[in-house]
């Protein structure tokens, strides 16, 4: 009770979550306060169910079955129960008193009850509990050892044929649904419980398969059967350790499911959590499986991965290596990713070489994954190359001449004391491609960009009257423009402004006061206020039905 505080539910939920839960204390009905626990409803988007558990070996903890909480995050919905006990605090002691002496009070009672007394009890909640009895049929299957009737009950219980309209169950169905099929696995994982591991290996893979059908015709939005997966993917693998099954078998499995082709890819299952189960022989079996699968499909996603899973976990770089090489990218992103590998396992020289490669076998420089780019700079930049990566950087804005790039051009240069050259060099090309978009063989003036970006604003001005410029740049060479070039600016100004005056929304408005502001200042560099006022007063003579539009103009003193 004591790690019930504001301060651990914030810490618990966050501080967005914990502020959003202060909204939903009216939303909280049904406390009920139990002996550790605290259950109740929030209504949400939906209504739902929470609990908080106080007395936990981790201390605070909770659960909710909202989207959110259900991916094991302490919610909004917790943090609004936890609040509302703690506005409370007089009566929980009382209520947590009252729930444990009615536990001690059921639990003498039953004590006190005849064998032929319990068993009408449990036969009346039977009865009136249909979950209740499923699990105690399978478990009852499973004591006699009726396994064609334990099959058939999983097989039951899966079957979503109660559930479905026209073959498919609806969202509003699927929580139902999904309630059924962890009955399966708790079905399964009785059976282990019971000593007969060995015969639920084969139920639990009947399940998966099961499963992973029903899927197909369940909207499960909410990840409800997915759930069921982890359940029955945790069954199989306590299933395996119980019964100790053949490795060589078990690899053969793993292998298969881990490629697809068990067709019961809804539960996500790694082969390395079986090291335990299948030994030494069994991993040697795994491995030369995973081997062959790769080598009859190399650029296969689940061959490639299954296999860098086991490099990895061998510590075998050059296998991990021999996997990304065996499907090379044309961009030179798997250079990039051998590197790294290399990076890790301090075999620098080699990822260098590699990172070089991928730049050498990129046929167009264009195209080379960027971050390759970076890596090799980067690495160059370490050991002193300045030249070289100036090199690459002069390559590359070649290649995809780019704001960013000319930007990585001109970092590059400068630590190398080579920017002056370079920069004529790469202007030059900026030049022909603003001839060439003169001509229509190109898109966006980038060569304004560039010179903004030297703060090189004359030559910049001179850019967009010869070659152009959207209007994006002409109100940033404006701006930067206009204390020396006040008559050029004003038009600038003017021309944006005028489709402005056509459009309606204050987002548009407070751009067009911008302008108005500017071109205010414009005519005070040229000392012609009043025309200032007579431009002002025709367009409020024109837009005078925009109330928001004079506000604003009113609000700037316009």
């Amino acid at each position: 009770m004591r790690d019930l505080t504001e301060s651990n539910l914030k810490t618990l939920a966050g501080s967005r979550s914990f502020e959003r839960g202060r909204g939903y204390l009216d939303a909280v009905s049904g406390v009920e306060v139990g002996d550790g626990w605290i259950s109740a409803s929030v209504h949400g988007t939906e209504r739902y169910e929470v609990e908080l558990s106080l007395d936990g070996p981790g201390g605070l903890s909770g659960e909710c079955d909202c989207p959110f909480g259900l991916e094991g995050n302490f919610c909004k919905h917790l943090v609004a129960l936890g609040l509302t006990v703690l506005a409370r605090p007089e009566g929980l002691p009382r209520q947590r008193k009252a729930a444990q002496d009615r536990a001690q009070d059921l639990d003498g009672w039953l004590s006190a009850q005849s064998k032929d007394e319990l068993l009408a009890l449990l036969r009346e909640q039977i009865g009136e509990d249909r979950q209740l009895r499923r699990r105690l049929e399978v478990r009852a299957a499973s004591a006699r050892g009726d396994l064609a009737a334990v099959r058939a009950r999983i097989r039951e219980l899966l079957d979503i044929g109660p559930f479905a309209q026209y073959g498919y169950v609806e969202y509003a169905d699927a929580r139902a649904y999904a309630d059924q099929a962890e009955q399966a696995v708790s079905a399964i994982g009785a059976l282990t419980g019971s000593g007969r591991a060995a015969e639920a290996i084969p139920l639990v893979r009947e399940a998966m398969k099961l499963l992973a059908q029903a899927v197909e015709s369940v909207d499960d939005s909410d990840g409800w059967l997915g759930q069921a997966g982890t359940g029955l993917a945790d069954a199989h693998l306590d299933a395996c350790r119980a019964a100790s099954p053949d490795p060589g078998e078990l690899a053969h499995w793993l292998v298969g499911h881990a490629l697809g082709e068990s067709g019961d890819d809804l539960t996500d299952i790694d082969p390395l959590d079986y090291e335990d189960v299948l030994g030494t022989e069994g991993m040697a079996a795994l491995r030369k499986l995973a081997v062959e699968a790769w080598q009859a499909n190399r650029r296969g996603w689940a061959e490639k991965y299954l296999m860098e899973r086991l490099a990895k976990a061998g510590d075998d770089v050059d296998a991990v290596i021999a996997v990304h090489a065996a499907d090379l990218a044309p961009n030179g992103h798997t250079h990039l990713v051998i590197a790294r590998e290399l990076d890790t396992a301090r075999r620098r020289d080699e990822a260098l070489g590699w990172a070089e490669r991928g730049v050498r076998e990129t046929r167009d420089l264009a195209a080379v994954d960027a971050a390759l780019v970076d890596y090799l700079c980067d690495r160059y930049a370490q050991a002193d190359r300045f030249a070289d990566a100036v090199a690459l950087r002069r390559d590359h804005f070649g290649a995809r001449r780019t704001l960013l790039t000319y930007q990585q051009l001109r970092t590059a240069a400068r630590a190398a004391d080579r920017w002056p050259a370079e920069r004529e060099s790469a202007l030059a090309l900026l030049r022909a491609d603003a001839e060439h978009r003169q001509q229509g063989r190109y898109g966006g003036p980038v060569l304004v960009d560039a010179l903004l970006d030297d703060k090189d604003v004359d030559a910049a001005w001179h850019a967009a009257t010869e070659g152009g410029a959207h209007d994006r740049q002409w109100l940033t060479l404006a701006d930067q423009a206009r204390a020396t070039r006040p008559a050029d600016t004003l038009a600038v100004y003017v021309r944006l402004a005028e489709p402005l005056t056509k459009e309606t929304g204050n987002a548009v408005y407070e751009e067009l006061v911008s302008l108005l502001l500017s071109i205010r200042d414009c005519h005070r560099r040229l000392g012609t206020p009043e025309e200032f006022t007579g431009y002002v007063t025709a367009l409020r003579t024109a837009q005078k039905r925009k109330r928001n539009l004079m506000r604003l103009m009113d609000e700037h003193g316009l």
